[in-house]
């Protein structure tokens, strides 16, 4: 009968943890406070010391921490580290989650003295995968010796790969946002190109090398100096 109860305590815990994730892919956050949200979550469910979630940089194939919800400094100015290097490395070199009962014993850790002065003692290290693609780890920390069992396994894999879900699609609306405005941005230039090389006599190349120099002797965008042009010239009319 307990074992029933557990497990069922569990399966509410998975359900719970999914649904306060799931609420962000709709929540209209920015990444930043996604990805705050997402250790912090994490961090309750999992009774965590610190949840800490780093994520891939492409270019340079490094795992940068990104969020946690601990308040130490020094634990938040952690290096990168090289996919394959230490524990978190290894994870997403792997695309396999690593929990680890002694940090101050393992070898391959990298950090063992934040681990002491923030007194960290056990590891479980989760892939963020989106279709086998590994876009970063979620770490979780506790304060005292741990031998995570299976279904606190299972529990934080399923938080890391609803996690990685949200992550892409924040990403991805990112860029979709940034390629609009960029987008634009080019319609509006040209715009005021074209009242500059109509009004001034100017070429296309002297009209866009105006706006670009009024852009850097105001430090405004080329943008809010195009369209500071186009509403000159629609009060004039």
């Amino acid at each position: 009968m307990p074992e029933k109860e557990n497990k069922g305590a569990s399966y509410a815990r998975q359900l719970e943890a999914i649904s306060k994730v799931s609420k962000t892919i709709t929540s209209g956050l920015y990444l930043e406070e996604i990805l705050k949200l997402i250790v912090t979550v994490t961090a309750e469910i999992m009774n965590s010391k610190i949840c800490s979630l780093m994520l891939l940089d492409e270019k340079s194939n490094m795992l940068v921490l990104k969020a946690t919800q601990s308040m130490s400094e020094v634990y938040n100015k952690k290096s990168p580290l090289k996919v394959g290097e230490g524990i978190a490395g290894k994870v997403a070199q792997q695309n396999s989650p690593m929990a680890i009962y002694d940090i101050a014993k393992e070898a391959e850790y990298k950090n063992k003295d934040i681990a002491k002065k923030e007194g960290l003692k056990s590891l479980l290290s989760v892939p963020l995968a989106v279709k086998g693609r590994v876009i970063g780890v979620l770490n979780n920390y506790t304060s005292h010796p741990h031998k995570f069992i299976k279904s606190e396994v299972e529990l934080l894999t399923t938080v890391a790969n609803q996690a990685a879900i949200v992550i892409e699609n924040a990403a991805l609306m990112l860029k979709a946002k940034v390629m609009q405005d960029e987008l634009e941005t080019r319609k509006t230039v040209e715009r005021a190109k074209g009242v500059l090389m109509r009004t001034q006599g100017l070429s296309e190349e002297e009209a866009f090398r105006k706006i670009q120099k009024q852009s850097m002797d105001m430090r405004k965008t080329m943008r809010e100096i195009a369209e500071a042009i186009l509403l000159l010239e629609k009060m004039k009319s």
